[in-house]
């Protein structure tokens, strides 16, 4: 009995730390790493782009979650998987074809940390009573963005660190994914013991998978058969069309060296400014967008949101022609792009609630994050390609004028005046922001 009540506080924290950290391990610091590791950002955005894959079907075996074991003993699976992966990175890091073997584990990480997402928010609303959920909904949220900044940058830096005592990035990078990988090895063993045992986790796996499945099937029917879906489907797909190029090349930009056009930043200094700066303005952002929007409700803010998500993109345009030397003044210019992108992703989020209201509405909600993960996806892409035939100056240009489809899909949007007013806006763990 003692065990099913476990303090809440034992365990909230640790598991959503362990939730954000292969997220930004493999949608951000892989970016970088492969940067440093001298792979091209035509193959660098191509194939990390793949890799938002397992968030983009995510909801097509969450089903699974439910009728296979419980959800706790999936939370420790894929830790430990997510642990092979990260040592599995490591391990192939100093070979002749390390491109290949370690986006092969990037893979096993990234597939492991979205069912791990699947079974913590589930194992989240089974540990918890009403009350308790409500209260901590802003401490999980809190704990994953502490581990973007872990992972944008104390994570980032620490291979700064190791790249100048080794000599050797391969070296460098390869340490500090042992390390990671050593990191969930406790979060196995310590989730292991503190984790609760609640008595309805596992009770799904009692009912039929035909009943479960054709319940599924129902479920995604009923999402498609939405007013106006065509217009909802093209803002989930198109509204962040520019950004999901940016933030595949942002960070090799900071890296290149400014004969290639980039700024010629260390492996340390990126990880501070987005890490730090970074994380630290798209957090209050997001706040200010959420604290407005529950006061005025998100249609008196959306064209505000639109232009801010879109139109401080225009500071890396500034970065490219510039180059400046300050590195306060780089800080100062990413934190503006990333103070914006917070504020106006508020609008992205809330309409995501919006399209999902009614029945099955946390059904609904996973199949948005889905078509969020593919928006990200398709273009980023191809932003690699995009910015060596086009240089580093024209491509920013060029992420300007990637921003009229925002426009165009937020003016065909349906939207009730009222909505988002007085609600409490929390933007946690699901919003993945992909900026890095």
């Amino acid at each position: 009995m003692a065990r099913a009540q476990h303090n809440p506080w034992s365990w909230i924290p640790s598991l959503y730390y362990a939730e954000g950290i292969p997220y930004v391990a493999v949608m951000t610091v892989s970016v970088i790493m492969y940067k440093r590791l001298d792979i091209s950002n035509t193959e660098i955005a191509l194939y990390t782009s793949w890799l938002y894959l397992p968030w983009v079907i995510k909801p097509l075996w969450s089903p699974l979650v439910d009728v296979i074991k419980t959800k706790r003993a999936w939370i420790l699976t894929t830790q430990l998987l997510i642990g092979a992966g990260m040592a599995g990175v490591a391990l192939t890091l100093p070979g002749s074809d390390f491109f290949r073997y370690s986006l092969a584990f990037f893979w096993l990480m990234a597939f492991s940390s979205a069912t791990h997402d699947i079974a913590a928010d589930g194992f989240y609303m089974l540990g918890l009573n009403a009350h308790q959920q409500a209260f901590f909904v802003g401490i999980r949220s809190t704990f994953y963005r502490l581990a973007m900044i872990s992972g944008q940058g104390l994570l980032v830096m620490f291979a700064g660190y190791a790249e100048s005592r080794s000599g050797s990035h391969a070296v460098a990078w390869s340490i500090t994914f042992y390390l990671l990988a050593g990191v969930f090895v406790l979060f196995f063993i310590y989730h292991r013991f503190v984790l609760p045992l609640p008595p309805k986790d596992g009770q799904n796996a009692i009912a039929a998978p035909v009943d479960i499945f054709r319940g599924y099937g129902e479920t995604m029917v009923s999402f498609f058969r939405k007013d106006r879906i065509l217009v909802i489907l093209a803002f989930l797909l198109l509204f962040r069309f520019a950004e999901a190029q940016l933030v595949k090349i942002a960070a090799p930009f900071l890296l290149d060296g400014t004969e290639a056009g980039g700024l010629g930043l260390g492996t340390t200094e990126v990880g501070f400014v987005y890490g730090t700066i970074g994380v630290l303005m798209l957090t209050l952002g997001g706040l200010m967008g959420g604290f407005l929007a529950a006061r005025h409700g998100l249609k008196s803010w959306l064209w505000w949101m639109v232009l801010a998500i879109n139109l401080p993109n225009a500071v890396y345009i500034f970065l490219a022609y510039v180059q400046p030397q300050s590195f306060w003044l780089i800080n100062a210019a990413v934190g503006l792009e990333q103070f914006g992108y917070g504020f106006g992703f508020t609008a992205y989020m809330l309409y995501m609630i919006y399209a999902s209201r009614g029945e099955h509405e946390t059904a609904h909600f996973a199949i948005c994050t889905g078509f969020m993960a593919l928006g990200m996806m398709i273009p980023g892409m191809f932003s690699g390609a995009i910015q060596e035939w086009l240089g580093y100056q024209h491509f920013f240009v060029w992420i300007l004028m990637a921003t009229v489809p925002s426009f165009i899909v937020a003016g065909l949007i349906p939207l009730d005046r009222e909505f988002g007013r007085q609600q409490v806006i929390t933007q946690d763990h699901d919003e993945h922001p992909e900026s890095p």
